[in-house]
């Protein structure tokens, strides 16, 4: 007998008693209404997880802006790795953290985790999905994370015990790792029946090629029941489905392959809400829950389209179901992303957003019929009404993610319709030769030209059961990018790292205490003492047994060298024993509290105990200070210019400039960029104090007009830095509003003692990266120096060109034009550059088509005045030469005319004119430095009846000049390359013409 869930008021009762049967799962989808509601399954995972003294640690965005190696968060534990690393700091709040839960927003779409072409196609792929989970860090490990499993599925939940399955890690003899027993042993004490506890060889979790990995143990459930279903455990069946994953980090895998235990174990644990509800509710596919149903309705009142029927496959014989699915997915997949600031583009994730919309563009304009240009920004607040309370920052850029989204959508539909054509001719082509691949150039052409992404490609030949050619696709994308950007290598410097391991055995090494860089706020050098030298993942007492020229790290008991973060590049220096040993610094890292300056010996040699001096590079610190100083300036001056909602999205402090990336919408006008400059360089004339101290992080946030980085990690207690206020004065009137009226920012960085320092301020670039997103460069002291220097050469350049004329000044102006474009300017003196250069063009241009038609007219009545002459003259012949001499020959009787224009414009007119005048032409106009020459005839009616022919005869000169030549019986043109041989060609054409009258 089927019998319904539990009421949830028995669930919450947590008693084990006993467990009824779950009806089978429900295969249409329909509105929810019992006691499992997504919004009710989330909030008891948090319930529970928070009763079991873990901390809510909110999702970390989909974007990850500190970690480059992904496109996006695609699992709960990327916002830890820092934990799992052992790099974190041990004063920030993450460094704290022992026990914590959330439910991490998550995108599997592009890169090595990818979804996106399967989405639609089944019940249960997302692009977007939440994972629910738990960690422990260096806390409990396999018990108490298994007791806390079975618990909340089964005495929260409520799930029946007989439709659960678990997996342990069945072990690798031959890399000699064991089974987990002791999860097997674990799972067996829950009272779980021994044949649904299954040994498996896939769990065994990894972060990537090397570093923190681990046995896992999966819980699986059996939609159906009612039987013994140990044997799909693992098998692809859409009804025993995996829902929760208990990873334990307890190795980490060198680069040799070979594993070693962790100094302090980790439990990551991932459950997919999706999943999870789908069980709760009864249904056979995630798109069947509450989770998506909100979202199907909305899709039908926007599109008219038939309410969805959850068929898939075959059975999808419209595709307006998958057409559902894939909308809906990718919707909440945008809404989340552009609320975390992603943007798409055509770079990285910014690419993959833009496949996906795309992506879902035309499934709704192919499958649902309905228009496109600002269909997702319609569908998105309904996303927004459904998860805005769980994650308040999809409701704070609604405008914004709108206009992002009707950009990109209106974008698209204007290349949609010549793209689908272009397509059908591939096919149609592709089906006619019977073969069964898309040629791959025609699939680049279709992203290349009409923004089709290849995954959209993919998807549309397979609606037509062919495939496309990948190895022709990838020739033809590697063509496109060696014609357009030619080839590109970079270099890294062998920079020597710190691994987990190394971290753990400093951490127990009391003679290596963490590294005191207080130093690298003061100036000068400052002596220290050797306390570690690290080389080829080995701590030595001595450097005496490293080769020459060879790369190792030192460590110092103290440091005045600045090791690279906050956007401010690393020092690079020396360390020295004077008149001993100079060992080069070329690179510093920080390493949870631990400085490796990396280099190699100049000479001499290093050992533990060596008292040294460290002595950083002033001369790259110091624009380095004044750049990063420059930075907070501009931070603070488009704020005020702009408004607030300027966020900071990247930085680089680079000694010969600086780069500052920021959220607006708009390109900046001049005006604006004008106030922001003046307004940057009154601050270093004002020539204040910049303060920089450490505040309790609570008390910090506190202060008005506070700038940081959004989804920055920082320490506790934090470095503030203010320009023109002691902090210490700001510490002890925390509230008061006028520190708004200066820059204040939390940062670890040097700065300059005063703004004066810094001495000049350039902005030498203002631009879009993405939607949204702007970016400006500048330049401080000498680099502006410099900048001002090129700028006023190019200045007096100019002045120079409007003294000059003709052709002189035509080749200067596009030679400036070039270099103008190029230079690293003022960004406003460049625009004044070339609104100068723009009319200096003009002029020109209005006084050389003026030139243009004199030298037509003069061409043109050379011809009349030369039948005026001679009416009995039944011909003429020119050459035109481009530098500007032209040899008029007719019946011996030569003229010149005076022409400076090449081409076939003047040819053509002097034709005509022969044509009115009932006179047989040829002319030729000459251009020597392009290696062309031009030719263009007409025959008279009484020439063509003594057998000319225009087409023979340009045949003929080409045979001389090379080329080809066409036409009709009256008049033929071509174009010959052979510009030696014109007099050759002149004379063929007259003898050609004489042998017609002789």
């Amino acid at each position: 007998m089927r019998l319904a869930f539990l009421h949830s008021s028995l669930l919450r009762s947590r008693r084990p008693s006993h467990r009824i049967a779950l009806p089978l799962p429900l295969r249409m989808s329909s509105s929810y209404d019992g006691p499992w509601t997504a919004r009710k399954v989330r909030q008891e995972f948090f319930n529970y997880f928070r009763s079991k003294d873990h901390t809510f640690v909110p999702s970390s965005s989909t974007v990850p802006y500190d970690d480059p190696t992904l496109l996006f968060a695609n699992a709960g534990m990327n916002q830890y790795k820092s934990i799992f690393l052992g790099t974190v700091d041990p004063n920030s709040e993450r460094g704290k953290l022992k026990r914590a839960f959330n439910s991490q927003k998550c995108i599997r779409a592009g890169g090595k985790h990818n979804d996106l072409e399967d989405v639609g196609k089944d019940s249960y792929h997302h692009t977007f999905f939440e994972m629910l989970g738990n960690w422990s860090f260096g806390d409990y490990f396999k018990k108490e994370a298994i007791e806390y499993s079975w618990d909340l599925l089964t005495n929260v939940y409520g799930l029946p015990k007989d439709r659960l399955y678990v997996t342990y890690y069945a072990g690798d003899p031959q890399n000699g790792i064991p089974s987990d027993e002791e999860a097997k042993q674990h799972w067996l004490s829950q009272g779980i029946s021994p044949d649904h506890v299954i040994a498996s060889k896939g769990n065994f979790w990894e972060m990537g090629a090397t570093g923190p990995c681990g046995p896992c143990s999966e819980i699986h459930f059996d939609r159906i029941g009612g039987r013994n279903a140990a044997h799909l455990v693992d098998g692809d069946d859409p009804n025993v489905l995996e829902i929760w994953n208990n990873v334990f980090i307890q190795f980490n895998r060198d680069d040799d392959g070979s594993l070693k235990p962790l100094p302090s174990k980790h439990v990551d644990t991932g459950m997919g809400f999706e999943r999870l509800v789908s069980v709760l509710q009864n249904k056979l596919s995630n798109y069947d829950t509450d989770v998506f149903s909100p979202i199907f309705t909305r899709i039908q009142e926007l599109t008219g389209a038939r309410p969805y029927s959850g068929k898939f496959g075959n059975d999808d014989v419209d595709g307006i179901d998958t057409a559902y699915r894939v909308v809906a997915d990718h919707v909440r997949t945008l809404s989340f992303a552009l609320s975390d600031g992603g943007v798409p583009n055509n770079v990285g994730r910014g690419y993959v957003l833009r496949r996906i919309l795309r992506r879902g563009s035309r499934y709704v304009r192919k499958k649902l019929g309905a228009p496109i240009g600002s269909f997702f920004s319609s569908l998105m607040p309904v996303v927004m009404e459904t998860m805005g309370d769980v994650f308040p920052e999809l409701t704070k850029k609604q405008g914004d993610i709108k206009e992002i989204l009707d950009e990109e959508e209106e974008s698209f539909s204007r290349t949609l319709d010549r793209g689908e054509k272009l397509f059908d001719q591939y096919a149609t082509r592709t089906i006619d030769l019977g073969a069964k691949e898309l040629n791959g150039a025609d699939v680049w052409r279709l992203y290349d030209t009409y923004g089709f992404p290849v995954d959209l490609t993919r998807l549309m030949a397979a609606e037509l059961r062919l495939g496309i050619n990948e190895k022709e696709f990838e020739d033809a994308q590697e063509h496109s990018k060696i014609a357009s950007k030619g080839s590109f290598k970079k270099d890294k410097a062998d920079l020597v790292k710190l691994d987990v391991h190394d971290l753990a055995a400093l951490e127990k090494n009391d003679a290596i205490p963490k590294t005191d860089d207080s130093f690298k706020f003061q100036l000068g050098n400052i002596t220290a003492t050797v306390k570690g030298i690290y080389y080829h993942k080995e701590f030595i007492s001595s450097s005496s047994g490293i080769p020459a020229d060879a790369n190792f790290g030192v460590l110092l008991d103290r440091t005045s060298f600045y090791a690279e973060a906050g956007g401010q590049e690393y020092d690079t220096g020396n360390i020295v024993i004077d008149g001993a040993t100079d060992f080069e610094v070329t690179n510093v890292q920080a390493y949870n509290g631990y400085v490796l300056h990396t280099g190699s010996l100049k000479y001499g040699q290093l050992s533990i105990g060596d008292e040294v001096i460290s002595s950083y590079d002033e001369l790259r610190r110091w624009p380095l200070r004044s750049n990063h100083t420059a930075t907070h300036i501009l931070n603070f001056c488009l704020r005020e210019v702009l408004g607030d909602h300027i966020d900071q999205k990247g930085s680089l402090v680079a000694p010969t400039k600086l780069r500052f990336d920021f959220s607006h919408k708009a390109q900046i006008s001049l005006p604006e960029l004008a106030k922001v400059e003046s307004m940057s360089i009154d601050w270093i004339k004002k020539n204040v104090k910049v303060y920089g101290k450490d505040l309790d992080l609570t008390t910090a946030h506190k202060i008005p007009g506070l700038r940081a980085v959004f989804g920055e990690a920082y320490p506790d207690p934090v470095r503030v830095v203010v320009l023109g206020y002691d902090v210490d004065e700001v510490a002890k009137d925390i509230d008061n509003p006028k520190w708004r009226s200066t820059s204040v920012e939390f940062c670890g960085g040097t700065h300059v003692v005063k703004t004066g320092d810094i001495k000049d301020f350039v902005i030498t670039e203002e631009s879009g990266i993405a939607k949204g997103i702007r970016r400006i460069v500048a330049v401080t002291g000498q680099e502006a120096h410099e900048a001002s220097r090129v700028a006023n050469s190019l200045k007096d350049r100019l002045e120079q060109l409007e003294l000059m004329e003709g052709k002189e000044k035509d080749t200067g102006l596009k030679a400036l034009s070039v270099e103008l474009g190029q230079a690293d300017i003022s960004v406003l003196l460049k625009a004044e550059l070339k609104d100068r250069l723009a009319t200096l063009r003009k002029s020109l241009d209005k006084q050389m088509k003026e030139k243009e038609n004199a030298i037509n007219k003069a061409a043109v009545n050379a011809l009349v005045t030369f039948f005026e002459e001679t009416p009995d003259s039944e011909v003429y012949f020119a050459i035109l030469e481009v530098d500007g001499n032209a040899k008029v020959c007719c019946n011996n009787c030569p003229q010149k005319v005076v022409i400076l224009k090449k081409g076939v414009q003047i040819l053509q007119n002097v034709v005509m004119q022969g044509k009115k005048l009932g006179k047989t032409v040829y002319v030729f106009s000459v251009d020597a430095e392009g290696g062309k020459v031009a030719h263009a005839n007409y025959v008279s009616e009484s020439a063509r009846l003594r057998g000319l022919d225009a087409r023979t005869w340009a045949s003929t000169v080409s045979d001389i000049l090379g080329g080809k030549a066409g036409g009709k019986e009256d008049g033929a043109q071509g174009v010959g390359v052979n510009v030696a041989q014109v007099e050759e060609a002149l004379r063929v054409a007259r003898e050609t013409f004489s042998s017609k009258y002789n």
